[in-house]
C-alpha cells in the first residue's frame, strides 16, 4: 500500500509542476452498493447496501478544460470496508458541468484473498460555487468478489 501511495503521490507530483491549476479538497455522501461473488460451480452470491464515503482530492489542472483528478476515499459498507483510489480524467463539458472516467485502484480491509481489485468509473460533478461541488458516479466492480456501487456526494476545494 506504500508503494501505491508513492507512486501516485509522484505522479500528482510531475502533473502539479506543469499544471495550470491544481486544487485541493474533501469530498463525502452516500454509496448504494451491490455485491457480487462468484462461488463458481455453486453459482453467485449478490446482495445490495448502503454505506459511506469520506476522503480526500487533487484536480490537476491540464488544460482549460481538462484536469486529472486524483483520490483517496475511505469507503465505509456493512461487509466491506476499503480504500479506493479514483485516478479520474475530468473534462469540463459545459460551464461548471464536469463528465469524469478513469480507474479505481481498491483495496479491501476485510478479505483475506483477493485483497486488491480494480474498477472502473464514471460520472458528473456540477460546481456550485468556487469551493463547492456535487458530484454522483457509478463505479464497477469486476473479478469473483465484485463490489459496485453509485456515489452520490460533495465536495469543497480549499
Amino acid at each position: 500500500m506504500r508503494k501505491l501511495l508513492f507512486v501516485l503521490a509522484v505522479f500528482a507530483g510531475t502533473f502539479a509542476t506543469q499544471a495550470q491549476d491544481t486544487k485541493f479538497g474533501v469530498k463525502a455522501g452516500v454509496d448504494l452498493a451491490s455485491t457480487k461473488v462468484d462461488l463458481g460451480p455453486l453459482g453467485e452470491v449478490t446482495g445490495s447496501e448502503t454505506g459511506y464515503y469520506v476522503g480526500g482530492f487533487a484536480t490537476i489542472g491540464i488544460s482549460e478544460k481538462f484536469a486529472v483528478q486524483p483520490e483517496l476515499m475511505y469507503v465505509l459498507i456493512k461487509d466491506f470496508n476499503f480504500l479506493s483510489v479514483p485516478i479520474l480524467a475530468k473534462y469540463e463539458l459545459a460551464d461548471s458541468f464536469h463528465l469524469m472516467a478513469g480507474p479505481s485502484l481498491n483495496y479491501f480491509t476485510e478479505l483475506e484473498e483477493e485483497k486488491f481489485k480494480i474498477n472502473v468509473d464514471f460520472g458528473a460533478s456540477y460546481d456550485i460555487s468556487e469551493e463547492f461541488d456535487v458530484n454522483a458516479k457509478y463505479s464497477l466492480g469486476t473479478g469473483d468478489v465484485a463490489i459496485s456501487g453509485i456515489f452520490i456526494g460533495a465536495g469543497y476545494k480549499f
